[in-house]
């Protein structure tokens, strides 16, 4: 089935389109979940929750844009409002102290589940606005704006998280180092 004839009868509540729409689209979904949840449970619920908002909205999608691109805003919302609950602490840190936070590493490579991973363990604001930064290409001013936080705030969570990112690939990186020195390698 064309995506417009899948639009068109999800429209129209046919649970077949429905199936098939979510087959379609919820390991893509999924995986954005995973980026802006704290663990795979939160990641599930996220899915199911966007999925439902979805088919819920799917008469407002006019065709104007991309249909996948709209979906992943509703999906991302999910996941925002879910930590827009907790209190976001509105640290602002001098940028100077975190000037020295690049991480030059000569061929050591982390496989994604783990860099991912240390993503969902950074706290929840610095994850979102690391995640929606970094990985999706917004500007700290949509950041500001989808968090509702101060543009500055959103700079310094990004940086904190960097940071913080850092200091945990430096410690795999040492204690690989420390392993092979051990074992001989």
């Amino acid at each position: 089935m064309t995506l417009n004839n899948l639009i068109k009868a999800c429209k129209k509540n046919k649970r077949s389109a429905q199936h098939e729409l979510y087959n379609r689209y919820k390991d893509t979904l999924y995986l954005l979940c995973l980026k802006y949840c704290k663990n795979v449970e939160d990641a599930e619920d996220n899915l199911q929750d966007a999925f439902l908002s979805i088919l819920k909205n799917i008469s407002y999608y006019k065709g104007n844009g991309s249909f996948e691109g709209w979906m992943k805003r509703i999906t991302i919302n999910k996941a925002i409002d879910k930590y827009k609950k907790d209190a976001f602490i509105n640290v602002i840190l001098n940028d100077n102290l975190l000037a020295d936070t690049k991480v030059e590493i000569d061929e050591f490579k982390l496989p994604l589940s783990t860099i991912l991973k240390m993503v969902q363990e950074l706290p929840d604001r610095y994850r979102l606005v690391f995640s929606l930064y970094e990985l999706d290409g917004y500007s700290h001013k949509d950041i500001s704006e989808i968090l509702k936080i101060a543009t500055g705030t959103s700079k310094s969570n990004l940086h904190r998280a960097k940071y913080i990112l850092k200091e945990k690939i430096e410690q795999i990186h040492s204690s690989q180092n420390h392993s092979n020195l051990i074992h001989g390698k």
